[in-house]
């Protein structure tokens, strides 16, 4: 795609600090660096995000992803790892090219903060919503 930034990376056309590449798929660090380390990665063939992608695809994409993950944490020494797929605007997807976030984690104030508010279960709802996803 003409316009895609990480398409004119994994093309050559802009420079990238890669970590790890094959035919499939390339690794490289954001350049914003959430955290230290805070690397990409992201399969060759172009697609909007992950609900875009194929089986075969998406198990190309997500089999680099622990071997990677590894070697950041390794490289790094952080504590610990997120790992995050962002799907959508309103997910906070900013570049329409699927990839995964591997954010190492060193300590609770790294600059990187993500936090789920937990309800009290209601389950009858979360019977009816299951069954409505395994309908869907």
């Amino acid at each position: 795609m003409a316009d895609c930034i990480f398409c004119k990376i994994i093309a050559g056309e802009i420079p990238s600090s890669k970590v790890y590449e094959d035919d499939q798929v390339v690794a490289f660090l954001d350049i914003s660096q959430v955290t230290p380390g805070h690397t990409l990665v992201v399969p060759k063939q172009h697609f909007r995000n992950l609900l875009e992608m194929d089986a075969d695809s998406s198990s190309q994409l997500f089999a680099r992803v622990p071997d990677i993950a590894r070697k950041v944490m390794k490289a790094t020494g952080a504590a610990g790892m997120n790992i995050i797929n962002n799907n959508e605007e309103i997910a906070g997807q900013t570049v329409f090219h699927t990839h995964v976030h591997l954010a190492p984690r060193y300590e609770e104030t790294d600059g990187l903060q993500i936090s789920f508010e937990t309800h009290e279960p209601d389950f009858p709802a979360l019977a009816q919503l299951a069954e409505k996803i395994t309908q869907a």
